[in-house]
């Protein structure tokens, strides 16, 4: 096959994106590189300023003090625990709101009201109190269910499958109405296997923010042995000045080898670790498909 010839301009375009793609990838690999060096680094290192991006007096005093306490791995329990039960339930209500609002007018007429609805709410909440009173007053509070029913409809991510499911051609779905499929086989059969790209995505949006949040964990939960992760990895540093009045001697000369830098640096990446595992499993589906339509000859 004969090698096709680039012009000058776009020789000069290509240059252009590769230089501009390098320096958006490094702008955003050298900060965690030098958070990464920071949370591998002595104290002292760092309140000199000599770590940039590698290890300084290499240590692993923060990640000793921050794995080695009980409440951190029940944290990461709750946590867990929050994503198996949140992601599933986001995305299968998340399927079931987009998916007869992804239809024409006619045959939902109502469509339209409950989409103005939908944008409504996600641009206008009910506010902080009135949300923590109905968990009270539901018995929600210091469970997990406190972390996952609040947000259980996502209506970004079922604004983003309603637009996907509307790019899938009709004529499939009357071929499969024709052949006697109610409107739950043609949404298993057809629409979903259509969609892998668009559910990764939004599986992945509710990942991170149920991996991610941290403040619904304070405001629902009572007792530390409740919080998640991020929750938990918040009040390190309150609880690492608590300790330094309250503790024994040992405790306290393990806390005078870290200091806030390098315990926050530490947090960072413990709490970003199961999302760099689960990523690429996802990448795939981002990859193939999602730019190409629903539709593949």
């Amino acid at each position: 096959m004969e090698k096709i010839r680039k012009s000058r301009g776009r020789k000069v375009f290509l240059c252009f994106n590769y230089v501009f793609v390098t320096m958006i990838t490094l702008s955003c690999v050298i900060p965690l590189l030098n958070l990464l060096a920071m949370s591998f680094s002595s104290s002292q290192a760092i309140i000199e300023n000599k770590v940039s991006l590698l290890p300084v007096d290499f240590t692993l005093k923060a990640y000793q003090y921050v794995l080695k306490n009980r409440e951190f791995w029940v944290s990461v329990a709750v946590s867990a625990k929050r994503v198996l039960l949140g992601v599933p339930l986001n995305v299968i209500l998340t399927i079931l709101v987009a998916y007869p609002l992804s239809k024409s007018d006619q045959a939902f007429p109502a469509r339209k009201f409950y989409v103005a609805f939908m944008l409504v709410v996600m641009l206008f909440n009910g506010g902080l109190m009135p949300t923590y009173f109905i968990v009270a007053k539901t018995g929600l509070i210091d469970t997990v269910w406190s972390l996952v029913l609040p947000g259980a409809v996502p209506i970004f991510s079922c604004i983003v499958l309603m637009n996907f499911f509307r790019g899938i051609p009709e004529e499939l779905e009357e071929s499969a109405r024709l052949d006697g499929a109610n409107q739950l086989q043609v949404l298993v059969r057809i629409f979903l296997p259509l969609s892998k790209p668009s559910i990764a995505t939004v599986t992945l949006f509710s990942l991170v923010w149920h991996w991610n949040s941290w403040f619904e964990g304070l405001i629902y939960s009572n007792y530390t042995q409740n919080y998640p992760l991020q929750s938990y990895l918040q009040t390190l540093v309150v609880s690492t000045t608590e300790a330094l009045r309250t503790s024994d001697l040992k405790t306290i000369m393990e806390l005078t080898q870290v200091n806030d830098t390098n315990m926050k640096s530490a947090q960072i990446f413990i709490s970003i670790i199961p999302l760099m595992l689960v990523y690429p499993f996802l990448q795939k589906y981002f990859t193939t498909g999602l730019t190409l339509g629903s539709v593949k000859g």
